[in-house]
């Protein structure tokens, strides 16, 4: 059984077009979560994570010329970060098994959105359907890379690029690849925006993880990818971090709700530590899933004290710099908690106001440096009870 370590990662988000420029931001408590500007919705004055770079931006930052009209905003973000995760590890698909396990919750949305009327009505509609699948964007960024080897695209909710992540550290595993590039990508749609403004949860505000006074999600857009490496070809020099436990579990709940005791949350994170080998009191930070909804929260915050008793580590949700960033999420987090091992940083859960009554803890609310961080727990939680955890630990 062979360690998987990271060797690779590239993010766009609302927090900047790189992972350098994602630390800049953290650091300087930068909030990404700003008003929409660059599509139309009748939400405009609800704020989001938007990545502040146009479609024709993103095509000529990828030195796209031809069939510019096939490309979506979730493929051309995804493009966008897996091109930094490949550049940073020095993959080479030609000597090495490189397979791909890319996620989205949105597919081309967004495009359709855009362009339903010339679609539908127009002569050349039709190779513009399946733009709208989510394997269209895992088909580009294979082709871009000439990855042959293993795509996959996983869609679970929110907790998709997390479960891309174990997919792909399971491909390791077993012998089926050398490399896998994991992550995830999705972009702002009225659909997603409508949706959950159906539901109600959409902060008016900005979103306020573990607050008393939190009153929803602010979703996002963004893409992060991580290259992932047996030992066997990981140089040690690329080595950015290791991924040391993992696990997925269902625990079938609600359509969209967590359970209320945070059960499916609690066995997560239980069989993650298990699969890492570590005990609780291992974990230096908590990167929480933190979503600013009332439900997740709590439920988050229940399985946090029944997993880790009095001895809680620091615990922060970044959502409040970049926006919910739906199948983007989970990778992105990921990225963040390796940031927080190479920098020994602790990254402040944004808004906070009020100790919510319910729960023992308060989140961490101020930045800190130079504190030792060697193993960080990443939550990701997904509608239908879909969770996923990760671990990732200093090489």
């Amino acid at each position: 059984m062979s360690a998987v370590y990271i060797t690779g990662a590239g993010m766009i988000s609302a927090l900047g077009n790189s992972v350098k420029e994602t630390l800049l931001a953290l650091r300087e408590q930068r909030s990404g979560i700003s008003p929409i500007t660059l599509f139309d919705t009748r939400l405009k004055h609800i704020p989001a994570g938007e990545v502040k770079c146009s479609d024709e931006e993103l095509l000529d930052r990828m030195d796209i010329h031809s069939d510019r009209d096939t490309y979506t905003r979730t493929a051309l973000l995804g493009l966008t970060a897996a091109k930094e995760a490949m550049r940073m590890s020095q993959s080479s698909v030609d000597k090495q098994r490189i397979s791909l396990v890319s996620s989205t919750t949105t597919g081309g949305m967004s495009f359709h959105e855009k362009n339903a009327h010339t679609i539908f009505t127009g002569t050349t509609g039709s190779k513009y359907i399946a733009l709208l699948d989510c394997a269209d964007a895992a088909q580009k960024i294979a082709r871009h890379f000439g990855i042959s080897n293993n795509i996959t695209t996983v869609s679970t909710a929110c907790s998709s690029s997390a479960n891309a992540i174990i997919v792909g550290a399971r491909m390791i595993k077993t012998g089926m690849a050398d490399k896998v590039l994991v992550g995830g990508t999705d972009a702002l749609t009225r659909f997603a925006l409508n949706g959950f403004n159906s539901l109600e949860i959409l902060s008016p505000d900005g979103c306020m993880p573990f607050d008393a006074h939190r009153n929803g999600i602010s979703l996002g857009e963004g893409a992060a990818y991580l290259v992932l490496e047996s030992a066997a070809v990981a140089k040690p020099e690329n080595i950015l971090c290791r991924l040391s436990g993992y696990t997925n579990t269902n625990e079938a709940y609600h359509q969209t709700a967590s359970s209320p005791d945070g059960e499916g949350a609690t066995l997560s994170i239980r069989q993650a530590l298990e699969t890492a080998g570590l005990l609780a009191a291992d974990i230096d930070y908590i990167n929480a899933h933190g979503t600013g909804t009332w439900i997740n929260d709590l439920s988050e915050g229940r399985a946090i004290e029944t997993v880790f008793g009095t001895a809680i580590p620091p615990v922060s949700s970044t959502k409040g710099y970049t926006g919910h960033t739906l199948a983007a999420a989970g990778a992105a987090e990921a990225i963040i908690s390796m940031l927080a091992i190479q920098h020994n940083l602790l990254f402040p859960n944004l808004r906070f106001t009020a100790q919510m009554p319910e729960l023992s803890f308060t989140p961490q609310t101020t930045m800190e440096e130079n504190v030792p961080v060697n193993h960080v727990l990443s939550n990701s939680f997904g509608f239908g009870g879909s969770n996923a955890t990760l671990i990732f630990s200093r090489p």
